[in-house]
Order: C-alpha cells, then sequence, then structure tokens
C-alpha cells in the first residue's frame, strides 16, 4: 500500500496536499533522507513529468537536508560548477533535478563543461518510474481531492486498471472527469469515467 510524506511548506497553493509514496519513488525518496551517503555529497533527481520532482525538492530543502537546484539542464553550467565545489567544501548535499537524462542524444541532458561532466558522472543518479496500479489509483485521488471532486469509491481502481500508467496521464484524467461532469451537469459517473479514458487511451485494456 503506498505511503504517504507530509506537504513541504515552501510548496505552491496548487501543489498536491501530499506526496504518494510508492513503488515508482520509494527508493529515491529513501535516498533523501539520507544524503550523508552520497557520493561528493551529490545526487541527480530525475523523472517522468508531474511526477513530483519540484515538491521532492521542496521537502528536501525545507528539512535543512542541503540545497536543491531545480531544472538543472537550463541552469549555467559554471553554476552547477560553483555549487559542485561548494558541496565538497561545506560537507552540504546538492540534489540536482532534471527534466532529461545525462547521456548524449536527442533529449538528453548533455553537459559540455569537461570538468562538470567528470563531477557529475560520479554523483548518485536518482530516478522516479512510472507508477503501478496501485500508486496510480492513489494519485487519482489526490487529483480528485485537488479539484474538489467527489469520485465514487470504486472509481480510482476501476480507472487505474484502465489508464495508462504515468503521473500526468493521472492528472490529465481527472482534469477530463471534471471537465466532462461540468459540461454534462451530472455527476462523475461510470460513462464519464469511460469517456475520459477515451480521450487519453486505455492502458491496461482491462474488461469491464
Amino acid at each position: 500500500m503506498p505511503r504517504q510524506i507530509a506537504l513541504p511548506l515552501s510548496a505552491s497553493n496548487d501543489s498536491p496536499p501530499r506526496i504518494v509514496v510508492g513503488e515508482a519513488n520509494a527508493p529515491a525518496i529513501d535516498a533523501l533522507t539520507d544524503p550523508e551517503r552520497w557520493p561528493f555529497h551529490t545526487a541527480i533527481l530525475y523523472g517522468p513529468p508531474r511526477s513530483g520532482k519540484t515538491l521532492l525538492g521542496h521537502w528536501f530543502a525545507d528539512g535543512g537536508a542541503g540545497e536543491v537546484i531545480d531544472n538543472a539542464e537550463t541552469v549555467d553550467e559554471d553554476v552547477l560548477f560553483h555549487a559542485w565545489n561548494r558541496a565538497q567544501e561545506t560537507g552540504r548535499a546538492l540534489l540536482l533535478i532534471t527534466n532529461r537524462k545525462r547521456g548524449k542524444g536527442k533529449g538528453k541532458w548533455q553537459v559540455r563543461l569537461p570538468d562538470l561532466a567528470s563531477r557529475l558522472g560520479a554523483a548518485l543518479d536518482l530516478e522516479i518510474e512510472e507508477p503501478d496500479d496501485e500508486m496510480l489509483a492513489e494519485l487519482i485521488d489526490v487529483h480528485a481531492q485537488m479539484r474538489h471532486l467527489v469520485l465514487d469509491p470504486s472509481a480510482s481502481a476501476y480507472l487505474a486498471a484502465r489508464a495508462v500508467r504515468s503521473h500526468l496521464g493521472a492528472e490529465r484524467l481527472v482534469a477530463a472527469i471534471d471537465r466532462l461532469s461540468l459540461e454534462r451537469k451530472q455527476p462523475p459517473n461510470m460513462a464519464i469515467w469511460r469517456e475520459a479514458l477515451a480521450e487519453f487511451g486505455n492502458g491496461a485494456q482491462t474488461p469491464d
């Protein structure tokens, strides 16, 4: 059963009311609780869109665990190099959050400064995976709560078994249910769930 951790104080008003912890992100979160074990006091957190990377960064920083640089792939490499040096000098952990994995090729985070590339190559790599059905059901509940959308207790399990397994997909699916419910001026019933699923394509294709 996925567990939860409290919302960071610095989170924005449109952030989820809690962080859902499941198999997809538990290894990364466990590592974030023990930065003293990070090689060279540095870790790089990567994950798919809307997977809670920034929220975890707030949680990490609010706990006083270290410095966080979000969207690291867009930050000047000299700034990142100085942050890495600062972590070595002070012993204070440095967490870099990125939307792209490091490497070569299209869509990769290509670090061009050789000294920085070699140093980041020794950092701890943390990755958030896409959710399994159990975590996806919890995410659907969270997004429904954010929208003040009252779903039948059976909705999250029904939807999770049929939806594409993705953090962003859960958010979009609930948004579609909310929109369709408002357009039809009806409670979010099974007919609306199915129409919302059809908009984004089914995942597991579980029979009704």
